[in-house]
């Protein structure tokens, strides 16, 4: 769970031409993200979305930026905070796209960050929940790479925690992997990155012998 962290904007390709603000500001937080200022970047993605007001990218990637920073955070006072805001901006943009898979996963990865920071005191109330919105976020879009990965891994790691075979998910493990290959974007600015903590994910759960 700590290395869903390497899951960083670095990993997003954007491609982005547009010269309106919108774009350019997207772009310029982007570029926060990545150059290691989630908070300045944090900060630009929150005034984006206070300007673009139907539109679910910014409050997504406000709440994406909160929910990444939180995973190895071991201040409760600073983890609460974070998620917070990841919650209330995720909120948003769910009520801007609603059945949306994107923002599934990111609630789901909401839960898992306070399961990482505690799991004997979240794991019980947060893992049903993160099992669930992987199924209707599959259910939604099973050639998102993001859902399926996410959902398998959360799987397998479901079963490790158990002490179950976890070789059988080797399988949809690498099927997952291959859709960041094959996956084209919604549109602008749209979600892409992950897939090289996926190959990452894969090799260390499924070396070959």
């Amino acid at each position: 769970m700590k290395k869903l962290l390497l899951i960083t904007v670095a990993l997003l390709s954007i491609n982005a031409f547009g010269q309106g603000k919108y774009e350019k500001g997207m772009m310029k937080a982007f570029d926060l993200w990545k150059n290691g200022k989630s908070s300045e970047a944090s900060n630009l993605f929150e005034r984006i979305a206070q300007a673009e007001q139907d539109n679910w990218l910014p409050p997504f990637y406000v709440a994406q930026v909160n929910i990444f920073n939180s995973f190895n955070e071991k201040d409760e006072e600073v983890l609460t905070a974070q998620l917070k805001k990841a919650q209330d901006f995720l909120n948003d943009a769910k009520a801007i796209s609603k059945d949306n898979p994107e923002i599934l996963v990111a609630q789901a990865q909401l839960y898992t960050a306070w399961v990482a920071f505690d799991g004997q005191r979240f794991g019980m109330t947060y893992a049903p929940k993160i099992a669930q919105l992987y199924e209707e976020a599959y259910k939604l879009e099973p050639g998102n790479p993001r859902v399926a990965f996410g959902k398998v891994e959360w799987d397998l790691g479901t079963a490790r925690f158990f002490g179950q075979d976890t070789s059988t998910f080797c399988e949809d493990l690498a099927s997952a992997v291959a859709l960041f290959e094959t996956y084209e974007p919604k549109g602008e600015f749209h979600p892409r990155g992950g897939g090289d903590y996926a190959k990452q994910s894969l090799e260390q759960n499924c070396k070959k012998e």
